[in-house]
């Protein structure tokens, strides 16, 4: 990064639902640390509704009735308008034609190498019904997004990675070809192992509404105590309290390495002095599934509870939901088209911003009639 450059996150959701525990530990956490740092100059948050129609175009209500969800969940969380830009993907030209020019620069079999778009793809049964256009070239648009910003630092899960890498070779492959425009940006992802893909509470790789696997930031403590206690997966071969017990691939031990610490050991659970301790009793025996369960609705609820009573907050302001959001993409418009014009201009596609054009065409005829 140049000694002058500015250092500017992106980041962002598809607006198909509620944001839950995996969202937060993998990214809306970090976000409001990253806000709070004081070390960005920018941070942006695009709510990617173009995106999620990728595979809900039979259902755009789907989409329009979450974005508010969504930025319910993040100013719930903690993300502060006056430092972050929130902002609407679909509202923001500028990106779709940058998409356009990026689609020229990468191959379609680049794009099926990808292996996020693999995985996703055989997530919704894509392989048997066949893929939409839209959701084959999502990484072209996930790079408008980035590029259009400037972003110098995009925090994902790593899940994503392959998405941030075919950016960066847009990004070269521009520059290569039109000179040095665009922002080259790099991935950031969580520090801590166990927040990076937060598995469904069956055990699944990834939670999902269509599963029922999830415990969503809007949750009350009674669907918590649900989905912890009836449908967590811990260890089937741990049938007795007495028997030996396996921690890894065990579900609440997951959730644990993600949300507790040793503080939350000395309120609720003061016969370990962290979670080590905690894990060695449950290996050897004699640690019931019961209690393990129960500290760990303790933790959540720690990390829920005022988030729900933020939410009730905005939930009773919606028009004031609605400016903020509003007032975050009019800043957003005025950022992305600064970007598309610098990008016109390196094209030399920029015919209408002054009369340079004419006296190039000038030229050229005058050389034609030579």
């Amino acid at each position: 990064m140049e000694a002058n450059q500015k250092k500017i996150i992106l980041t962002g959701d598809r607006p198909t639902g509620r944001l839950h525990l995996g969202h937060y530990v993998g990214s809306l956490k970090r976000r409001v640390e990253l806000q709070n740092s004081g070390e960005f100059d920018e941070i942006n948050i695009l709510i990617a509704d173009d995106q999620a129609l990728t595979d809900n175009a039979d259902n755009p209500g789907k989409i329009r009735d979450n974005i508010i969800n969504v930025v319910l969940d993040y100013l719930s969380a903690g993300i502060d308008p006056a430092k972050t830009t929130i902002c609407v993907q679909s509202a923001l030209p500028a990106l779709h034609a940058l998409t356009f020019y990026y689609m020229n620069l990468v191959t379609t079999a680049r794009l099926s190498r990808n292996p996020t778009v693999k995985a996703e793809m055989q997530l919704r049964g894509f392989e048997d019904e066949g893929l939409p256009a839209g959701f084959f070239t999502y990484p072209v648009s996930q790079a408008a997004d980035i590029t259009a910003f400037d972003a110098t630092v995009v925090p994902v899960g790593e899940d994503q990675l392959p998405m941030i890498e075919q950016t960066r070779e847009i990004v070269e492959k521009f520059n290569r070809t039109y000179g040095e425009t665009l922002v080259l940006p790099k991935a950031m992802i969580p520090e801590n192992e166990f927040q990076r893909r937060l598995p469904g509470v069956d055990g699944k790789a990834k939670m999902s509404k269509s599963l029922g696997n999830c415990i969503y930031l809007s949750d009350n403590a009674k669907t918590v105590k649900k989905q912890v206690n009836g449908k967590m997966f811990t260890d089937p071969t741990h049938l007795r309290i007495e028997d030996p017990g396996h921690t890894e691939g065990n579900v609440v031990f997951t959730y644990l390495d993600a949300f507790c610490n040793d503080d939350h050991f000395r309120e609720y659970l003061p016969e370990y002095a962290n979670l080590e301790e905690m894990k060695d009793h449950y290996r050897r025996g004699g640690l019931g599934d019961g209690t393990c369960k129960k500290f760990l609705i303790n933790v959540l609820e720690e990390t829920l509870s005022p988030i729900r009573a933020e939410r009730a907050k905005w939930e009773a302001d919606i028009d004031t939901v609605y400016d903020i959001l509003l007032a975050g993409t009019a800043k957003a418009v005025e950022k992305t088209n600064g970007t598309l014009a610098r990008v016109r201009r390196a094209m030399r596609i920029d015919y209408f911003d002054d009369r340079r054009i004419v006296r190039e065409w000038e030229e050229l005829l005058k050389k034609a009639q030579q």
